[in-house]
């Protein structure tokens, strides 16, 4: 008899706990239901025709804004721990700004991200020379590089969600560089809170591709000051050391015993400012780090988090290289909002070929030839972590 009441009063405990579990997760379901992932079209600007910008959004509520004008990320939004909204990345609120910005805030760029010695390379004994437009070096494409073009943009379906594409065909002897590329990049803001950011090119020459988005991040909110207290960790156990005017030596250096080993999580700002050579020739950070991984399979390439807001950025990319620039050239640049931006105000965790590939025959080769398809994934996974949880 007691075992029959035993089993009636067991059954109401499941009944009412299952209840009480569908109850509380009504509003969260019913907010699922509320929003859909979606793509929107806006004016941006009167730079000239054909400018936009579009706003995507997932189901959580996450929002990018991009432009087709050097298709730039102009704005993240994301929650901290109390569910509170912020955008994240640096920027400017009018196309203008992007035409006469020299600091790179959230664009593509090509066709060779980061620098190229004297602005010269050769491909099979014929030589190239490009823009020494950061002298005396080639930077990011050159003058009029990915980041000063109108892309043509796309709406696209895709499963995972929102999507934006936007292409370019650069012409044979743009800036210098061999060959007509056509350039596709795909901008996914999925429903896992990731910003997908998905690259393909080709060409009908010989030539050289390395693509990147350069987008600045402060993980407590744009503008509100240093990144300094930023916690990080990069799957890397080697960088590459740089002469005085930020190009590759050649070494690949173990990061150990040195300010640069962030393969445990580490303050962004607890040794910036040693007297350590290379730190002085990048004025902080501006380092290309050798990712821990084979081939060009999609793999984990560093973590931030900021404590007070508890954001944490993700970075996942097929790339053997990660570039961490802390903002070192920032000079009172103003921004959104009437915002000013100042030196180490963001970080920068650029997918990339190494610096001056084309010249180090040891480094992973950035050759595109006819027949091939250049191809590149990073992935930017935004989460919260809860107080008190540490690095």
């Amino acid at each position: 008899m007691r075992k029959g009441r035993d089993s009636k009063c067991l059954g109401s405990i499941i009944f009412v706990l299952v209840f009480c579990f569908a109850i509380s997760a009504l509003p969260f379901a019913s907010a699922i239901q509320r929003q859909k992932a979606k793509i929107e079209k806006h004016e941006f600007g009167e730079l000239a025709d054909g400018i936009a910008l579009y706003t995507l959004t997932n189901r959580n509520g996450l929002e990018v804004q991009i432009s087709n004008y050097g298709g730039a990320v102009v704005s993240v939004k994301t929650p901290d721990r109390a569910g509170r909204m912020a955008d994240i990345v640096l920027g400017y609120d009018q196309p203008q700004s992007y035409a006469d910005d020299t600091v790179f805030f959230g664009v593509l760029v090509g066709r060779y991200a980061n620098r190229i010695a004297k602005g010269k390379f050769s491909l099979k004994g014929v030589e190239y020379q490009l823009a020494q437009n950061n002298p005396p070096n080639h930077l990011h494409g050159g003058v009029r590089g990915f980041n000063k073009v109108i892309w043509h943009p796309r709406e696209v379906s895709r499963a995972d969600g929102a999507a934006l594409e936007l292409s370019y065909v650069s012409k044979d002897g743009e800036e210098g560089y061999p060959g007509n590329l056509s350039v596709k990049v795909t901008y996914i803001l999925t429903n896992a809170n990731e910003l997908r950011i998905e690259y393909s090119a080709t060409t009908d020459k010989e030539t050289i591709v390395n693509l990147t988005n350069h987008s600045y991040f402060n993980l407590a909110g744009a503008g509100s000051g240093s990144i300094l207290q930023h916690v990080l960790r990069i799957n890397a156990s080697r960088f590459t050391p740089i002469d005085k005017t930020s190009i590759p030596t050649g070494e690949l250096k173990m990061v150990k015993g040195t300010p640069f080993d962030f393969t445990r999580p580490t303050v962004i700002g607890s040794r910036i400012d040693q007297a350590d050579e290379q730190l002085r020739f990048g004025k902080g950070y501006d380092h290309n780090f050798v990712l821990n991984k084979k081939g060009k399979e999609l793999s984990f390439a560093a973590e931030v988090y900021e404590p007070k807001s508890g954001r944490v950025l993700e970075m996942w990319t097929t790339e053997p290289g990660v570039q961490l620039y802390t903002g070192n050239f920032l000079d009172n640049v103003h921004g959104k909002a009437g915002k000013f931006y100042n030196k180490r105000d963001a970080f920068c965790l650029e997918a990339q070929h190494f610096p001056d590939s084309p010249n180090k025959p040891s480094f992973p080769s950035p050759v595109l030839e006819p027949n091939q398809r250049y191809m590149q994934t990073t992935v930017y996974k935004f989460t919260v972590r809860g107080a008190g949880r540490g690095r």
